[in-house]
């Protein structure tokens, strides 16, 4: 088996598949997006270029949850990502959405909007999607209630989403004390160890996190 993965340690979507490869301790080639001709080899086999990209026995798999759906199919282990059940994968399948579309886009939004110049931001936007941020958190609080796991006792897609994005987004537009179960579920994730390995691997980049990364986790 030879897996080669395009990517960046400091990139959440990069996190969420390097997290389903560590929990089941897949070896892959490491391609950084910011070594010498990483990229253009990238560009060759997807012109988006956008990271991660897997590279399995010459097939190119774009898109992070499809990477792991990949993984998942073509190279299984002990830890299912996605339930064998039709019903609670799609359950699965849909939090993972949740984690992508409405933590991720917004907190990316904000960040984005800070690497722009002064004269280019967007104040409505930001306000925007800080308050999508607070009416994602609040819809997750109440959903994580009485779960260890985004989708209940199994570590599962949905949480390989939601580690790198409830990561960044607390240091982008910091999850309250109010929300005390999305807090108890982010520091669940921080000491699973295959996103703690991501995060270690991340720590050399933090500087160039636009907000200032916070002096903690």
């Amino acid at each position: 088996m030879t897996l080669k993965l395009y990517a960046h340690p400091f990139s959440s979507y990069c996190q969420k598949v390097l997290i389903a490869l560590y929990e089941n301790a897949l070896p892959f080639e490491w391609r950084r997006v910011d070594e010498p001709g990483a990229m253009e080899e990238l560009a060759e086999r997807w012109p988006l270029k956008r990271f991660p990209v897997l590279v399995d026995e010459g097939r190119t798999v774009a898109e992070a949850s499809i990477i792991i759906e990949h993984l998942q199919l073509h190279h299984p282990g002990p830890v299912r990502l996605i339930p064998e059940d039709p019903r609670a994968a799609l359950e699965v399948r849909a939090l993972d959405r949740f984690f992508d579309n409405y933590v991720s886009t917004p907190q990316q939004k904000i960040v984005f909007n800070q690497l722009r110049p002064e004269d280019k931001r967007d104040p409505q936007g930001v306000a925007e999607a800080r308050a999508l941020l607070e009416t994602a958190y609040g819809w997750l609080d109440g959903v994580m209630v009485n779960r260890e796991w985004a989708a209940g006792g199994d570590f599962t897609l949905a949480d390989c989403a939601a580690a790198p994005f409830l990561f960044y987004a607390d240091w982008t537009h910091a999850i309250d004390a109010r929300f005390a179960h999305v807090r108890a579920y982010r520091q669940r994730l921080l000491a699973r160890p295959s996103f703690a390995r991501a995060v270690d691997e991340a720590r050399p980049y933090r500087p160039n996190f636009p907000l200032g990364a916070p002096d903690r986790d």
